[in-house]
């Protein structure tokens, strides 16, 4: 039986097979789903618009009443890996592209990537971006580039990499989705956990998070990043990437320092 969160999500997306395709999973893992998995909650909030602490208020309800907790740094770092997160899991609707629109700004480097998604999201069509997002990232076979920390570290998929982080998931208390075949070491399940140490919805430590980040996300991510701003295919995303490579540098340098 699906809770109440979850049948929101899928009226707004307009049925089951809708949100898969928002969020860019197969329709049958959406089916297997009592309610939305913790690493999903972001996608779904960003392709339905169902706030997140109305589809997970067990993660989500208490937090929102005690933000004044989360340090506000902490808190910048989790809203940048969830909009990351939200990009990389699927192509944004019309309505996510406006709110990119609309991104504050300042002269710093990650104010002048908001800047530069901004300016592409303004003039995006959502239909175009979403052929992007599948030339790129899906492809007939395969696409254009493959944002998996296995491809990355090792040229194939499913290899140690996936393994050694399913072990650490494990100790982190994150299950995997039933029936859903996408690895975990995608970039933008990868993020979303990320966004979830940040903001302490996932309980551990600063030393817990930052070796997660070390061992995870910093050998390879900004690469990723990289090739996407040069990638053929890329227009939106380019501005995607360069975001993403900005972020990734400031915390390389920020978890350098707090060791």
């Amino acid at each position: 039986m699906r809770d109440d969160g979850l049948e929101r999500a899928i009226d707004a997306a307009g049925g089951i097979a809708q949100l898969a395709r928002k969020i860019g999973i197969s329709q049958p893992s959406v089916s297997t789903w009592s309610r939305v998995p913790a690493q999903r909650v972001v996608a779904v909030e960003s392709a339905t618009g169902v706030p997140r602490n109305d589809l997970r208020p067990d993660l989500y309800g208490e937090q929102a009443g005690s933000a004044e907790l989360v340090d506000p740094i902490d808190a910048a770092r989790a809203r940048e890996y969830a909009l990351l997160a939200a990009l990389l899991s699927a192509p944004p609707s019309k309505r996510m592209l406006d709110q990119l629109a609309a991104l504050s700004c300042d002269a710093t480097p990650l104010g002048r990537a908001h800047a530069a998604l901004a300016d592409a999201a303004s003039s995006a069509v959502a239909a175009k971006v979403e052929r992007e997002y599948f030339d790129l990232f899906v492809g007939l076979g395969r696409g254009e580039l493959l944002p998996y920390a296995s491809y990355y570290l090792t040229g194939f998929l499913n290899e140690r990499p996936l393994s050694r982080l399913r072990a650490d998931l494990t100790k982190l208390g994150i299950e995997r989705i039933a029936n859903n075949s996408e690895p975990e070491d995608h970039a933008a399940i990868l993020c979303e956990i990320m966004s979830g140490l940040a903001d302490g919805c996932l309980d551990a430590s600063t030393e817990a998070q930052r070796a997660f980040f070390d061992k995870h996300l910093s050998p390879w991510m900004g690469r990723l990043f990289a090739d996407m701003e040069s990638a053929g295919n890329a227009r939106f995303y380019r501005a995607v990437g360069a975001l993403g490579r900005t972020f990734i540098e400031i915390e390389t340098e920020a978890f350098t320092f707090a060791n």
